[in-house]
């Protein structure tokens, strides 16, 4: 075979390996590739195997369906109160639709980031400083719902937006932290009076309960004592009755007058003599020999009846 043939031969056989590795294209999964032939839109590559016209189709746009994450530049925005306050904050967000993210839009990347930012200076100058350190949950949801409205023009899904950082000034991040320690001072310094006053009433509750439980106490005391005198004096009451009763008992039975004399006599004797051994005055009956008559005057106070208690007066 000639050498012009071969070398003919040769380079047929790489055109065509080349023009079937231009017709075959492999999609990675959850990617998105846009096709244009002769340079207008034909078709959206889909994950997998694909097969395109060499030299007449191309592809233009490779698009990742998956979610990104957009770290937004940081911003100065000025607040309702006209103070300066640097935010940071990052997008997340998901192309739905290549074609529209191929043809809506030159960069909806930057698109995007624009939005946000200009987004986020209008929903901060209408807030108070420190409002926006309390509401930033209400500051990312207006953030994605401005951007919602706009971003499915551009085939573009905005998934949500969180503020990574608020920077103040430093004067006005040193006015806030006086404002906390005051705030805390204050704090501390109702704690402590609230203590003591807590301690106060708790004090007094306990001297009320302890007059309480003493006065209780000295109240069932004298009671106790009272009920106990009351009983002694039944117990003498009763023991004397029965002693009356007993010594009636005596006089009554056979002997029992002369016992009595006999006790009579002796008494008296036994009490004239020590009035005479420790007195210097002498109190001495009308009839002092006359012992006698004595005990039968005193005999005669014991066998006479006692008066009935209500006898009628004769005129």
């Amino acid at each position: 075979m000639p050498i012009g043939s071969s070398l003919v031969t040769l380079i047929l056989f790489i055109v065509i390996l080349v023009a079937i590795v231009k017709t075959i294209r492999v999609v990675p999964q959850q990617r998105a590739w846009i096709v244009e032939r002769l340079g207008r839109f034909h078709a959206v590559l889909q994950p997998g195997l694909n097969f395109v016209v060499p030299l007449v189709d191309r592809v233009a746009y490779r698009h990742d369906l998956r979610e990104i994450p957009l770290d937004v530049p940081p911003q100065v925005c000025i607040t309702k109160d006209n103070t300066q306050l640097q935010v940071d904050g990052i997008l997340y967000f998901q192309v739905t639709d290549a074609r529209l993210a191929s043809y809506g839009s030159t960069n909806y990347v930057l698109a995007i980031t624009q939005l946000a930012q200009t987004t986020l200076r209008s929903v901060i100058g209408r807030m108070e400083l420190d409002r926006t350190f309390e509401e930033r949950d209400q500051i990312n949801a207006a953030v994605v719902s401005a951007l919602d409205a706009a971003a499915p023009s551009w085939g573009v899904k905005v998934l949500r937006y969180e503020i990574k950082d608020l920077t103040p000034p430093a004067e006005i991040l040193r006015a806030m932290q006086a404002q906390i320690t005051a705030e805390r001072e204050k704090r501390a310094v109702i704690a402590t009076s609230e203590g003591k006053r807590q301690e106060q009433i708790n004090l007094a509750e306990g001297a009320r309960a302890a007059a309480i439980a003493q006065s209780e106490g000295e109240k069932q005391a004298e009671i106790n004592q009272a009920q106990g005198q009351a009983t002694a004096t039944l117990v003498k009451a009763e023991a004397t009755a029965k002693a009356i009763r007993q010594v009636a008992e005596s006089i009554g039975a056979e002997g029992g007058m002369q016992a009595v004399n006999l006790r009579v006599a002796e008494q008296y004797i036994e009490q004239f003599g020590n009035l005479a051994r420790t007195n210097n005055t002498l109190i001495l009956p009308a009839n002092v020999t006359d012992v006698a008559g004595l005990i039968a005057t005193a005999m005669s106070v014991v066998r006479s009846p006692a008066p009935p208690a209500s006898a009628p007066a004769r005129a």
